[in-house]
């Protein structure tokens, strides 16, 4: 009998690792939210919008093939590898502020990654089809497998696996964030986009964009380990 089973659906105490995962995850997006409107109020010394510091942080690293544009949302912000566009929204692409001069440098630093050939970068493009396979097909499974031969099953063990692909995927993103945004506030430095005065804000709004990658890996690696626990012995009464 699964670990959970035994004290009853309401009972589960494997619950408290998916109520752990939900709430660092409350706690980091809430985090970045109010640190960026924070510093999204403090207007840089250069005057550029995020767009135009997005355009001198490529050009400063030899790329000029990268389009920028404008996407609609709130920290929608994100480069795609596959037509190199560097995707800016609402609070970042036409704001002057410290917080979107970061972000946009952020998603910069992604594109260096890229033509740089950063091997995690690499690493995590190639797990994109595996993890979105693996977190659409793991749960499907797992319960099909349940049903017909039980939790131990070896449906329910090759959902598992299948769920671990979608977790390697969110630990390997962890060296790709932190990385861009190192480049970011390098290359922010060193071009003068942004003073020393400036530079510790900007560093605030990417570490607690970083943090919400962090709490997005604790999250899966909390859930995977529920799913061991409930599914993965041997078990199947």
């Amino acid at each position: 009998m699964p670990f959970g089973y035994r004290y009853g659906y309401y009972f589960d105490p494997t619950y408290i690792l998916v109520l752990a995962g939900a709430l660092i995850s409350i706690v980091a997006s809430m985090r970045v939210k109010t640190t960026f409107n924070k510093y999204a109020k403090v207007r840089s010394r250069t005057n550029m919008t995020g767009a135009q510091a997005a355009q001198r942080v490529l050009n400063s690293a030899g790329i000029y093939d990268v389009r920028i544009q404008h996407v609609a949302g709130n920290l929608t912000d994100h480069y795609n590898p596959k037509n190199k566009t560097l995707n800016l929204s609402d609070a970042v692409y036409g704001s002057t502020s410290v917080a979107a001069v970061g972000v946009a440098a952020h998603e910069c630093g992604h594109a260096i990654q890229h033509q740089q050939g950063y091997s995690p970068l690499n690493i995590r493009s190639a797990l994109v089809p595996v993890a979105n396979f693996g977190s659409a097909a793991a749960w499907p499974l797992i319960i099909l497998g349940v049903v017909l031969g039980g939790a131990g099953s070896m449906a329910c063990k090759i959902g598992i696996v299948l769920f671990s692909a979608a977790v390697l995927f969110q630990i390997v993103t962890l060296p790709v964030e932190f990385n861009a945004s190192a480049r970011a506030v390098r290359i922010l430095g060193d071009t003068g986009i942004l003073s020393e005065q400036e530079l510790p804000y900007t560093k605030k709004v990417l570490k607690a964009a970083a943090l919400t990658y962090v709490a997005a890996a604790a999250a899966a690696i909390l859930q995977l380990l529920r799913l061991l626990l409930l599914f993965g012995g041997r078990d199947n009464d």
